[in-house]
Protein backbone atom coordinates (compact mmCIF):
# COMPACT_ATOMS: atom_id res chain seq x y z
CA UNK A 1 0.00 0.00 0.00
CA UNK A 2 1.23 3.44 -0.90
CA UNK A 3 0.70 6.72 -0.27
CA UNK A 4 1.19 9.99 -2.49
CA UNK A 5 2.65 13.34 -1.45
CA UNK A 6 2.56 15.29 -4.70
CA UNK A 7 5.15 13.43 -7.34
CA UNK A 8 6.01 11.48 -4.45
CA UNK A 9 4.99 7.96 -3.98
CA UNK A 10 6.06 6.24 -0.85
CA UNK A 11 4.76 2.65 1.38
CA UNK A 12 2.49 3.06 3.74
CA UNK A 13 4.38 0.81 5.90
CA UNK A 14 8.25 1.48 6.36
CA UNK A 15 10.20 -1.15 4.77
CA UNK A 16 11.51 -3.91 7.72
CA UNK A 17 14.67 -6.05 7.52
CA UNK A 18 14.73 -9.84 9.12
CA UNK A 19 16.91 -9.48 11.81
CA UNK A 20 18.99 -12.09 13.21
CA UNK A 21 19.17 -13.26 17.42
CA UNK A 22 22.32 -12.01 17.78
CA UNK A 23 20.75 -8.02 16.96
CA UNK A 24 19.60 -7.48 20.20
CA UNK A 25 23.06 -7.70 21.64
CA UNK A 26 24.71 -5.68 18.93
CA UNK A 27 22.22 -2.66 19.82
CA UNK A 28 23.12 -2.90 23.33
CA UNK A 29 26.92 -2.38 22.03
CA UNK A 30 26.39 0.11 19.93
CA UNK A 31 24.15 2.10 22.63
CA UNK A 32 26.33 1.70 25.64
CA UNK A 33 29.55 3.19 22.71
CA UNK A 34 27.69 6.18 22.35
CA UNK A 35 27.09 6.38 26.35
CA UNK A 36 30.70 6.56 26.46
CA UNK A 37 31.58 9.34 24.11
CA UNK A 38 28.70 11.29 25.07
CA UNK A 39 29.22 11.13 28.82
CA UNK A 40 28.01 14.08 30.42
CA UNK A 41 24.80 14.73 28.49
CA UNK A 42 24.21 10.75 29.31
CA UNK A 43 24.39 11.65 33.17
CA UNK A 44 22.16 14.70 32.55
CA UNK A 45 19.39 12.94 30.44
CA UNK A 46 19.87 9.91 33.24
CA UNK A 47 19.36 12.06 36.50
CA UNK A 48 16.39 14.15 35.31
CA UNK A 49 14.94 10.51 34.44
CA UNK A 50 16.01 9.14 37.71
CA UNK A 51 14.61 12.26 39.54
CA UNK A 52 11.51 11.89 37.90
CA UNK A 53 10.73 8.38 38.25
CA UNK A 54 11.33 8.96 42.38
CA UNK A 55 9.33 12.23 42.38
CA UNK A 56 6.25 9.75 40.75
CA UNK A 57 7.12 6.96 42.93
CA UNK A 58 7.65 9.16 45.88
CA UNK A 59 3.83 10.58 45.60
CA UNK A 60 2.02 7.78 44.78
CA UNK A 61 3.24 5.85 47.64
CA UNK A 62 2.76 9.12 50.04
CA UNK A 63 -0.70 9.89 48.72
CA UNK A 64 -1.94 6.93 48.45
CA UNK A 65 -4.48 8.24 45.68
CA UNK A 66 -5.61 6.48 42.54
CA UNK A 67 -6.61 9.86 40.32
CA UNK A 68 -3.31 11.34 41.46
CA UNK A 69 -1.23 8.85 40.29
CA UNK A 70 -2.43 8.76 36.79
CA UNK A 71 -2.62 12.03 36.72
CA UNK A 72 1.35 11.88 37.30
CA UNK A 73 1.82 8.97 35.17
CA UNK A 74 -0.35 10.70 32.52
CA UNK A 75 2.33 13.83 32.60
CA UNK A 76 5.15 11.17 32.33
CA UNK A 77 3.74 9.67 29.79
CA UNK A 78 4.11 12.68 27.85
CA UNK A 79 7.07 14.23 28.82
CA UNK A 80 9.35 10.24 28.47
CA UNK A 81 8.54 10.74 24.36
CA UNK A 82 10.52 14.52 24.58
CA UNK A 83 13.11 12.92 26.53
CA UNK A 84 13.64 9.88 24.61
CA UNK A 85 13.76 12.36 21.68
CA UNK A 86 16.20 14.15 23.01
CA UNK A 87 18.67 10.76 23.85
CA UNK A 88 17.83 9.78 20.42
CA UNK A 89 19.07 13.26 19.43
CA UNK A 90 22.88 12.32 20.73
CA UNK A 91 23.17 8.85 18.63
CA UNK A 92 21.71 10.85 16.05
CA UNK A 93 24.44 13.02 16.00
CA UNK A 94 26.89 10.53 16.68
CA UNK A 95 26.22 8.80 14.27
CA UNK A 96 26.90 12.32 11.64
CA UNK A 97 30.15 12.59 13.04
CA UNK A 98 28.75 15.54 15.20
CA UNK A 99 29.57 16.69 18.84
CA UNK A 100 25.77 16.41 20.60
CA UNK A 101 24.90 19.01 22.65
CA UNK A 102 21.72 19.67 24.74
CA UNK A 103 20.62 22.51 22.69
CA UNK A 104 20.27 19.91 19.55
CA UNK A 105 18.46 17.83 21.64
CA UNK A 106 15.83 20.81 22.94
CA UNK A 107 15.74 21.96 19.45
CA UNK A 108 14.53 18.15 18.21
CA UNK A 109 12.35 17.33 21.01
CA UNK A 110 10.21 21.12 20.25
CA UNK A 111 10.29 19.91 16.77
CA UNK A 112 8.71 16.73 17.02
CA UNK A 113 6.49 17.84 19.99
CA UNK A 114 3.06 17.81 18.11
CA UNK A 115 3.94 13.85 17.01
CA UNK A 116 5.33 12.76 20.28
CA UNK A 117 2.23 13.87 21.80
CA UNK A 118 0.03 11.76 19.53
CA UNK A 119 2.54 9.19 21.11
CA UNK A 120 1.78 9.89 24.28
CA UNK A 121 -1.98 10.02 24.44
CA UNK A 122 -1.87 6.73 22.32
CA UNK A 123 -0.41 5.04 25.32
CA UNK A 124 -2.80 7.03 27.78
CA UNK A 125 -5.56 5.45 26.17
CA UNK A 126 -3.85 2.10 26.35
CA UNK A 127 -3.02 2.29 30.26
CA UNK A 128 -6.50 3.51 30.78
CA UNK A 129 -7.64 0.77 28.61
CA UNK A 130 -5.07 -1.45 30.85
CA UNK A 131 -6.45 -0.34 34.17
CA UNK A 132 -9.92 -0.78 32.71
CA UNK A 133 -9.61 -4.16 32.11
CA UNK A 134 -7.85 -4.66 35.50
CA UNK A 135 -10.56 -3.83 36.81
CA UNK A 136 -13.17 -5.75 34.80
CA UNK A 137 -11.35 -8.30 36.19
CA UNK A 138 -11.58 -8.10 39.79
CA UNK A 139 -15.49 -7.54 39.02
CA UNK A 140 -15.84 -11.05 37.09
CA UNK A 141 -13.50 -12.71 39.03
CA UNK A 142 -13.33 -11.70 42.68
CA UNK A 143 -11.11 -12.94 45.35
CA UNK A 144 -13.32 -14.19 48.35
CA UNK A 145 -10.90 -16.57 49.75
CA UNK A 146 -12.49 -19.66 47.12
CA UNK A 147 -8.88 -21.71 47.57
CA UNK A 148 -6.01 -21.63 45.77
CA UNK A 149 -7.34 -22.22 41.95
CA UNK A 150 -9.26 -19.10 42.36
CA UNK A 151 -6.34 -17.47 42.77
CA UNK A 152 -4.55 -19.15 40.17
CA UNK A 153 -7.41 -18.78 38.01
CA UNK A 154 -6.88 -14.73 38.50
CA UNK A 155 -3.51 -14.48 38.27
CA UNK A 156 -3.57 -16.65 34.78
CA UNK A 157 -6.11 -14.50 33.13
CA UNK A 158 -4.24 -11.54 34.40
CA UNK A 159 -1.29 -12.05 33.09
CA UNK A 160 -2.53 -13.13 29.80
CA UNK A 161 -4.85 -9.44 29.66
CA UNK A 162 -1.34 -7.85 30.82
CA UNK A 163 0.73 -9.41 28.53
CA UNK A 164 -2.06 -8.72 25.38
CA UNK A 165 -1.18 -4.95 26.33
CA UNK A 166 2.53 -4.62 27.20
CA UNK A 167 2.89 -6.36 23.49
CA UNK A 168 0.60 -3.58 22.14
CA UNK A 169 2.90 -0.88 23.85
CA UNK A 170 6.78 -2.39 22.95
CA UNK A 171 5.08 -2.88 19.54
CA UNK A 172 4.03 0.51 18.57
CA UNK A 173 7.15 2.04 20.80
CA UNK A 174 9.83 0.19 19.67
CA UNK A 175 11.08 2.03 16.17
CA UNK A 176 8.13 5.05 16.44
CA UNK A 177 9.94 7.33 18.46
CA UNK A 178 13.16 6.96 16.84
CA UNK A 179 11.74 7.56 13.78
CA UNK A 180 9.55 10.69 14.04
CA UNK A 181 13.37 11.79 15.55
CA UNK A 182 14.83 11.23 12.49
CA UNK A 183 12.56 11.60 9.66
CA UNK A 184 9.88 14.29 8.64
CA UNK A 185 6.68 11.26 9.37
CA UNK A 186 3.58 11.11 10.45
CA UNK A 187 3.17 9.39 14.08
CA UNK A 188 0.54 7.25 12.46
CA UNK A 189 2.95 5.67 9.65
CA UNK A 190 5.76 5.68 12.30
CA UNK A 191 3.67 3.57 14.71
CA UNK A 192 1.91 0.86 12.10
CA UNK A 193 5.82 0.66 10.70
CA UNK A 194 7.33 -0.31 14.31
CA UNK A 195 4.56 -3.26 14.50
CA UNK A 196 4.75 -4.45 11.50
CA UNK A 197 8.39 -4.66 12.00
CA UNK A 198 7.95 -6.44 15.33
CA UNK A 199 5.21 -8.63 13.61
CA UNK A 200 8.07 -9.61 11.16
CA UNK A 201 10.88 -10.28 13.80
CA UNK A 202 8.62 -11.93 16.13
CA UNK A 203 11.45 -14.19 17.85
CA UNK A 204 14.03 -11.54 18.16
CA UNK A 205 11.96 -8.77 19.29
CA UNK A 206 11.00 -10.89 22.03
CA UNK A 207 14.28 -11.40 23.09
CA UNK A 208 14.89 -7.15 22.80
CA UNK A 209 11.83 -6.96 24.99
CA UNK A 210 12.91 -9.31 27.53
CA UNK A 211 16.21 -7.44 27.45
CA UNK A 212 14.50 -3.99 27.73
CA UNK A 213 12.32 -5.44 31.21
CA UNK A 214 15.62 -6.95 32.85
CA UNK A 215 17.91 -4.21 32.32
CA UNK A 216 14.51 -1.58 33.71
CA UNK A 217 13.82 -4.23 36.50
CA UNK A 218 17.50 -4.14 37.79
CA UNK A 219 17.84 0.49 37.29
CA UNK A 220 14.54 0.23 39.69
CA UNK A 221 15.68 -2.61 41.86
CA UNK A 222 19.27 -0.55 42.76
CA UNK A 223 16.68 2.07 44.61
CA UNK A 224 16.43 4.14 40.88
CA UNK A 225 20.36 4.93 41.08
CA UNK A 226 20.65 1.77 38.46
CA UNK A 227 17.96 4.92 35.78
CA UNK A 228 20.81 7.13 35.55
CA UNK A 229 22.91 4.92 33.37
CA UNK A 230 20.32 1.71 32.42
CA UNK A 231 17.64 4.64 30.58
CA UNK A 232 19.94 6.88 28.27
CA UNK A 233 22.13 3.15 27.39
CA UNK A 234 18.74 1.49 26.57
CA UNK A 235 17.54 4.95 24.68
CA UNK A 236 20.94 4.74 22.59
CA UNK A 237 20.28 1.25 21.88
CA UNK A 238 17.12 1.71 20.30
CA UNK A 239 18.12 4.27 17.86
CA UNK A 240 20.65 1.49 16.59
CA UNK A 241 17.86 -0.74 16.96
CA UNK A 242 15.55 1.38 14.70
CA UNK A 243 18.75 2.33 12.12
CA UNK A 244 18.98 -1.89 11.42
CA UNK A 245 15.41 -2.70 11.10
CA UNK A 246 13.55 -0.12 8.92
CA UNK A 247 14.93 2.05 5.87
CA UNK A 248 13.27 5.19 6.23
CA UNK A 249 15.23 6.51 3.51
CA UNK A 250 12.01 7.51 1.24
CA UNK A 251 11.26 9.78 4.04
CA UNK A 252 12.97 13.04 4.49
CA UNK A 253 15.36 13.73 7.29
CA UNK A 254 14.75 16.01 9.79
CA UNK A 255 17.26 19.28 9.93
Amino acid sequence: MTTGTGDETRPFVVPCARLRFDAPWRWLVAGWRDYRRAPGLSLLFGVVIALLSLAISWLGWKMGRFALLATLLSGFVFVAPLLCVGLYCVSRGLERGRTPKLRDSFVLACRVVGQAGIFALGQGVIILLWARAGMMLSAFFPLDGEGASALWEYLAIGSAIGAVFAWLTFAISAFSLPMIADRDVDMVTAGVSSVNAVLRNKGVMALWGLLLLALTVLGFATALLGLVVIMPWLAYSAWHAYRETLDASSWPELG
